[in-house]
């Protein structure tokens, strides 16, 4: 017999507004204990020293968290030049310094487009992704430095929106970029291109997939509601499933063919796509899953929600 879940069984998204100083997961924890929940999940890792849009998935939402891992993201970045630390962010200890003061604007802008587009970034070794099981980071704390394979990721978007320039020159940067990217790996690459070291002193992500800060909730919000009232009262900030999907084609089957999707059987549909992703939703629109068109035109299940 399956163990139940201690906790309340509920489903949708909730986008944090993560502060700083705090890992994604307690953010999750955190929250995960205010609502009681059952079940929940967040959709890709902010550095402690970073805030802004982490979207947590509660009950059935976890399914559909892929789509937001694989989303793109964007960041507003305070990168300062003439300082490398050990984590390449604030946080770390103080590793090369070196006088940024003949760093120009100029000198920034020419070197920004070799750093748009498709590049090549090296994980950093303070970071979770695993090799051989166990994160990065805890070699790196261990004091190993390992060879870490480039990785082919998609900078959308690179500008500047301020810069200072000193001995510690500043540089406030807006970047849009795909998953798997680091800003600390940029602002490194972009200290490297200008012949100096360089770190992230400030990150805030602001859009993540589908969601944005204007859909942000705070845990300071979340706790402020939850003494003065219960769980329930929180369930006023979650966004439907649904939310996760906006991209994906909105497809209403009929009951007949909802019944067989349910049983996990491919199904025809009179003119739908002809082929990708879609959402499912029933004759009373409500939403099923998502399923995938086959080559030969079917429509087969491909996460359904239980209920």
């Amino acid at each position: 017999m399956a163990r139940r879940r201690k906790g309340r069984p509920i489903d949708g998204v909730l986008v944090l507004d993560k502060p700083s100083g705090l890992s994604s997961n307690a953010a999750l924890q955190h929250t995960k204990r205010l609502y009681s929940a059952a079940k929940a999940g967040h959709t890709g890792s902010l550095d402690p020293l970073a805030t802004g849009v982490l979207p947590l998935c509660f009950g059935e939402a976890t399914k559909f968290s892929q789509f937001l891992l694989d989303a793109d993201k964007g960041y507003f970045s305070t990168f300062i030049l003439g300082v490398g630390t050990s984590t390449a962010d604030a946080d770390g200890e103080t590793v090369s310094v070196s006088s940024a003061a003949h760093v120009s604007l100029e000198a920034v802008t020419h070197a920004l487009p070799a750093l748009t587009g498709v590049i090549q970034q090296i994980p950093p070794m303070y970071s979770a992704l695993k090799v051989d099981g166990q994160p990065l980071y805890k070699r790196a704390r261990a004091g190993q430095q390992l060879e870490r394979a480039p990785r082919t990721v998609s900078i959308h978007q690179f500008t500047v929106h301020a810069f200072e320039p000193g001995e510690r020159a500043e540089v406030k940067v807006e970047v849009v970029c795909s998953k798997g990217t680091y800003i600390r790996t940029l602002a490194e690459d972009l200290g490297a291109a200008l012949g100096v070291p360089a770190h992230v002193g400030a990150l805030r992500r602001f859009q993540s997939g589908p969601f944005d800060l204007e859909q942000c909730v705070t845990p300071e919000q979340l706790t402020a509601v939850r003494e003065q009232g219960s769980e329930p009262d929180l369930d006023r900030f979650l966004l439907p499933i649904e939310a996760c999907l906006p991209d994906l084609p909105r497809l209403v089957i009929s009951e007949a063919a909802t019944f067989y999707i349910r049983q996990g059987q491919p199904v025809v549909v009179p003119n739908g796509p002809q082929s990708g992703m879609v959402r499912i939703a029933d004759q009373e629109g409500s939403f099923l899953g998502v399923g995938e068109v086959r080559d030969d035109g079917k429509l087969a299940p491909k996460r359904l929600l239980a209920h």
